[in-house]
């Protein structure tokens, strides 16, 4: 994929202030057993304390496996999840205690674009009733000819052309529909945009162009962004800052510029070890870390640091029994905005640790552990595939 790099050197346009600044914020799904009655025997954690901020006008890339709950912390913060805990502000306004007409009104500021372009579109209707739709539910199209001039114009932003208003979903190839998922986030004039996966359901000819387009809409109209994706390259050439996601909370977070060149969690230079690189003499002498084992359910998460069950550095002394907070490190030339959730960075970057063997465990069904019954089982994984 070619993309334009940001320049070195840039901050983001106005990050003196922050848009969006999530605190302790937990997302848990109830699992159910029974016909007639049913009871809650356990829950899935699918975000489990995630505290972060999104400063006006950047870009932050949240990365991470598939069910680590990224999608789903995405969705709680523009309020399309219940939070079961914590406090989403955005703008200085508590989402959280929103509800009814209040939420309805402040989500003109806050839009989504989702990771499947054509089932998030519906099939009845054309691009201009599409985009028509938000623009009516805000106010915004009380002018009849306005509205539509504004359609053209959102087509022209995105690389439509103008008979695309009257055309359907499935007339169009991916990449134009999920042009059309930019345009219809972009009608109602939002300040923020969670991008959930925006290319990867696309073709690898047509990323590069997406990923384009988005960083172009952000110069025009000066959006902030969340971009959710699990293609660290993707991540790389379009965000500011990153954070890097395991099991329902945050492992790392850094500059992007920082995070590429020096890399302190060890689920962080895992995944950065699994990124292809052109040059064979670089690819064979680099860092190669092998993730043992699959990822712990967010039904049954480990206990103490949640990814100590992978570690090739585990230390049995903390890693086992207690959760390590995001903090900063002392290491020569880490800046303080880069933040690390492992007790032991500063030992592993300096290589006083030495990685060692990991063992795979066993992974179990847990609600069959609690429950003892199919139901519960099935309930589970209904709700885990919910976590991103």
């Amino acid at each position: 994929m070619t993309t334009t790099e940001r320049e070195e050197g840039t901050a983001p346009a106005a990050s003196e202030g922050v848009l969006v600044r999530a605190r302790g914020v937990k997302v848990h799904f109830p699992i159910k057993k029974g016909l007639v009655f049913d009871r809650t025997v356990g829950h899935v954690y699918a975000v489990d304390g995630m505290d972060l901020t999104i400063r006006r006008g950047e870009t932050y890339g949240l990365v991470g496996e598939s069910g680590c709950g990224k999608s789903t912390f995405g969705r709680a913060l523009l309020q399309l999840e219940e939070l079961t805990e914590g406090e989403v502000d955005f703008d200085g306004t508590d989402l959280a205690s929103l509800k009814g007409e209040a939420l309805r009104a402040q989500r003109q500021h806050m839009q989504m674009v989702f990771q499947d372009p054509l089932g998030s579109l519906d099939p009845r209707q054309t691009v201009e009733q599409l985009l028509l739709e938000g623009m009516r539910a805000h106010g915004l199209a009380k002018d009849g000819a306005a509205a539509r001039g504004r359609l053209v114009e959102l087509l022209a932003a995105v690389g439509l052309p103008r008979n695309a208003l009257s055309k359907y979903p499935h007339e169009f190839s991916g990449g134009q529909r999920q042009r059309v998922g930019i345009a219809r986030a972009l009608s109602v004039d939002p300040e923020l945009i969670v991008a959930d996966e925006p290319v990867s359901a696309l073709d690898v000819s047509v990323q590069a162009q997406v990923i384009n387009l988005l960083e172009d809409l952000q110069g025009e109209f000066g959006l902030t962004y969340l971009v959710i994706a699990h293609d660290l390259a993707v991540v790389r050439h379009i965000s500011d800052r990153i954070g890097v996601m395991y099991l329902g909370a945050l492992v790392e977070e850094a500059d992007a510029d920082d995070l590429y060149a020096e890399p302190l969690h060890p689920y962080t230079r895992a995944l950065l070890s699994a990124v292809p690189v052109p040059d064979p003499v670089v690819e064979d002498t680099r860092e190669q870390i092998l993730l043992v084992g699959d990822l712990p359910s967010p039904a049954d998460p480990p206990s103490g640091c949640r990814f100590h069950t992978r570690c090739p550095w585990r230390q049995e002394t903390r890693c086992d029994d207690e959760r390590p907070l995001l903090r900063t490190v002392e290491l020569p030339g880490v800046p303080d905005s880069h933040r690390v959730a492992c007790h032991w960075a500063e030992q592993i970057a300096s290589g006083q640790l030495q990685r060692h063997q990991v063992v795979p465990q066993d992974v179990t069904d847990p609600t069959e552990a609690s429950a003892g019954g199919d139901d519960a089982s099935l309930g589970a994984k209904g709700v885990t595939d919910a976590t991103g």
